[in-house]
């Protein structure tokens, strides 16, 4: 069944400062949403609130990179990870792939070996870096963990590719196959940089991206939700991204 979730840091670093994720999960489930994003880099104590926000959350984002500087596998970060995701009764666990380098193909046997381990689905996400969030650096990752016999799927982030210069309906086309998860962000150009915005507000092709996506993977909202009633303006974007997919 299509789900759309909320990415919590779409409520601000401040608001979630002030309030929580907690608060924040509470007020997108009463406005309709089918779970949240919980942020790692956004967790205040995480002993303490991730447990309070299980049931809420259907994704873990990790702020941590799968392959440190230098090209080591991160095999401590990908716990922490699984063992947050693991807390919040998540499915999945949202990760970038950090450094990999050419180095790095060794030590995807390890990463296998971690996985089996686990009920929790990895799911790669392009960042804004060269290294983890270009299309040739994904293509490279995913065609040798391929050969690895890893079988990764993909958080697509619509709005990244532009902080790297690139086409995102080119990327859709490219890695559509391997795509279980979609963050739904609109961008415009400031005169010194990108930022988010909602999808109406965009000067990217994001209808042509969404096309082609899979529409039945679960969307995420990951731009900035503000407004005096932040209950009717996360009921009104949710119902926003429903009724795209529902024509699409």
């Amino acid at each position: 069944m299509f789900q759309v979730l909320i990415s919590l840091s779409s409520y601000g670093a401040a608001e979630v400062g002030q309030h929580g994720q907690l608060w924040c999960a509470q007020l997108a489930k009463a406005a309709g949403a089918d779970g949240v994003e919980v942020r790692g880099e956004l967790l205040r104590n995480p002993s303490s609130e991730l447990p309070a926000l299980a049931g809420l959350a259907s994704v873990y984002s990790s702020p941590e990179g799968l392959w440190a500087e230098g090209g080591l596998l991160d095999g401590a970060a990908l716990a922490r990870g699984l063992a947050a995701a693991t807390a919040l009764g998540a499915r999945r666990l949202k990760m970038a792939i950090g450094d990999f380098r050419v180095s790095s193909h060794g030590a995807l046997a390890g990463l296998k070996a971690q996985l089996d381990e686990t009920r929790i689905e990895l799911m790669i996400e392009n960042d804004q870096t060269v290294s983890a969030g270009s299309l040739p650096a994904l293509q490279a990752f995913f065609k040798a963990a391929d050969h690895a016999g890893l079988d990764l799927g993909m958080t697509f982030d619509m709005g990244n590719w532009h902080w790297l210069g690139e086409c995102p309906l080119q990327a859709a086309s490219a890695l559509a196959s391997r795509v279980r998860y979609v963050h739904c962000k609109g961008v415009q150009r400031l005169p010194a940089k990108w930022v988010a915005v909602p999808l109406a507000d965009s000067v990217a092709p994001w209808r042509a991206v969404l096309r082609a996506l899979p529409a039945d993977v679960p969307h995420a909202i990951e731009y900035p939700l503000i407004g005096d009633d932040l209950l009717a303006v996360t009921r009104d974007q949710v119902a926003h991204i429903r009724a795209l997919r529902a024509v699409s």
